[in-house]
């Protein structure tokens, strides 16, 4: 990585740093942090929505525009062909940003289905769901970090909300939602643990409390920005653990979050159920997969969350059978 980009980055990071950003929504914050490094110099900010500035005519633009700087995308792809042309146009490198879930839209989070599975399956691209306007904050942050002096290949994506989770991150949380998944409810002894990304992770909230006050259950409830990351980065340490069996085990950010309980693992997506999936295989204990389309057309709500979290239970002989067929009565999802 030239040294002029990493200088580049660094004069981002500083000002962003310095520059007042009170909690918001993950929209309104990327967006303040775009009108700061505007006015720094010291990073390619585009807008998509600005005619002169459009996917079509980036070629154009950066001719003009040559220099060596952190990009930061914002735009509203609503399909994977669409990511994909302004992937290639970028050259696969920068943080890239979409609003479209602010949109009216039939698709789950404002996006085709095809375009998450794109996400995954992009060996280049990075992929983040963040809940709240200090968990963007701390994905951009460590973006520039990342990709502009650590040098790594590759892009970063944020799906972007007008909504705050209001969720308060210690230095710690930053650096673990950058891993994909930080704590926003901590028991050892819970009986149950929630995982959820994006909006989700309200409803996840609301879920845990209605487990605690009409079942006597309690739950573990974690933030997980980055299904994708955590999936790739524990195959990544498998993989290794097949090829050296006389080495040390590695292990990876999702086991060590979930190490030292049995309790089941509900996790939860406002995209298509697949992109939770991707965790199964690395989890140990029991695990559940919710998503659009689980259970209805849009996210899982709390009730179907707390029916999921009791089923699991049942299954593990941890509470009565009967307690699903209660719940689904109760919350009338039947």
């Amino acid at each position: 990585m030239p040294a002029s980009i990493a200088h580049s980055a660094q004069s981002c990071i500083d000002a962003l740093s310095t520059a007042v950003c009170p909690g918001n929504s993950p929209l309104y914050t990327v967006m303040s942090m775009a009108n700061t490094l505007e006015s720094s110099r010291h990073a390619w900010v585009i807008r998509g929505q600005s005619c002169s500035r459009r996917v079509g005519n980036w070629p154009i633009w950066f001719a003009r525009n040559r220099g060596e700087k952190p990009l930061l995308y914002l735009h509203s792809a609503v399909s994977s062909a669409q990511l994909c042309a302004l992937s290639e146009q970028t050259a696969q490198r920068g943080i890239l940003c979409n609003d479209i879930e602010n949109q009216p839209s039939p698709w789950p989070k404002g996006t085709h289905p095809s375009l998450p599975v794109w996400l995954a399956a992009h060996p280049r691209c990075t992929p983040y769901d963040p809940a709240s306007g200090d968990e963007a904050r701390a994905i951009v942050l460590a973006g520039l970090r990342t990709l502009y002096i650590d040098g790594q290949p590759g892009f970063y994506y944020l799906t972007l909300h007008d909504q705050d989770a209001h969720t308060t991150l210690t230095a710690q949380d930053r650096e673990d939602a950058h891993k994909g998944m930080y704590p926003i409810r901590r028991g050892q002894a819970a009986d149950v643990r929630l995982l959820g990304a994006g909006r989700a992770l309200e409803e996840v909230m609301y879920a845990a409390e209605l487990l605690e006050q009409d079942w006597n259950i309690t739950a573990q409830v974690w933030s997980s920005p980055s299904y994708t990351r955590l999936a790739r980065e524990a195959a990544t340490a498998e993989r290794w653990n097949r090829l050296h069996p006389l080495a040390p085990r590695r292990s990876c950010h999702l086991r060590d979050c979930l190490a030292g309980s049995s309790a089941p693992v509900i996790a939860v997506t406002g995209y298509p159920q697949v992109i939770v999936d991707q965790l199964a295989a690395h989890v140990d204990a029991r695990f559940i997969a919710l998503g659009a389309g689980s259970m209805q057309a849009s996210a899982p709500s709390r009730y179907w969350i707390v029916a999921s979290a009791l089923r699991a239970l049942a299954d593990e002989g941890r509470t009565e059978v009967q307690q699903v067929e209660n719940a689904l009565q109760r919350y009338h999802l039947k």
